[in-house]
């Protein structure tokens, strides 16, 4: 029988979906898989705290490449999240995505698995959201979003790699401190060095 998600477990679904974290097909359901690096150790236990009724296991730590990582049972909600953002086996982001990323605390989870910071003292900051694996039609949904329901000004770039344009989010000068101000609160302090000095 499936356990329901709460609030604050869906919360931390989403935003680690549009980050990290990967939904896969197992048994017929999906599985959420949570993986990152020795140097965020602290990110994967505490979401494991969080999820914890919903893993099948501790989370390990792999020899090869010393990355920890734990998978959750199998479950129809999550099952849910695989069609949606999943819909053809490559990750989207689905239409209704001002309706999924409403929480700061979503925000923040993905600004811990794909944001970066760029500071230079006395200068300048902003900040970026990586969406690479996203279209561009997606990235300026999840720009939508951000403005809508968090009051949070960005734009797209789309930049040149390796001859392919890739985009993500940057969040300059008319957002960066009410992006501040939403996810402070919920950044863990081995991902610090991602937010300015105060």
């Amino acid at each position: 029988m499936d356990i329901p998600l709460t609030k604050l477990q869906r919360d931390i679904v989403i935003g680690t979906i549009l980050g990290d974290g990967c939904i896969v097909l197992r048994y017929a359901n999906g599985i959420l898989k949570i993986k990152q690096s020795e140097r965020h150790k602290e990110y994967v236990f505490w979401l494991y705290e969080k999820l914890r009724n919903l893993c099948v296991s501790f989370p390990k730590q792999r020899k090869d490449n010393n990355q920890w990582y734990f998978d959750t049972q199998s479950m129809q909600e999550f099952t849910n999240f695989r069609h949606l953002f999943y819909p053809d086996g490559k990750k989207i982001i689905p239409k209704n995505i001002s309706n999924l990323l409403i929480s700061p605390l979503s925000l923040a989870i993905w600004y811990m698995d794909d944001g970066t910071l760029d500071y230079r003292p006395k200068d300048h900051f902003a900040f970026y959201l990586t969406t690479h694996s996203f279209s561009v039609k997606d990235t300026y949904r999840l720009v939508k979003a951000l403005r809508e329901n968090f009051g949070i000004e960005s734009a797209v770039f789309n930049n040149l790699i390796r001859g392919k344009r890739y985009s993500r989010i940057y969040i300059g000068i008319k957002g960066r401190e009410r992006f501040v101000k939403v996810i402070n609160p919920y950044i863990l302090n081995c991902f610090k060095h991602k937010l300015p000095p105060l």
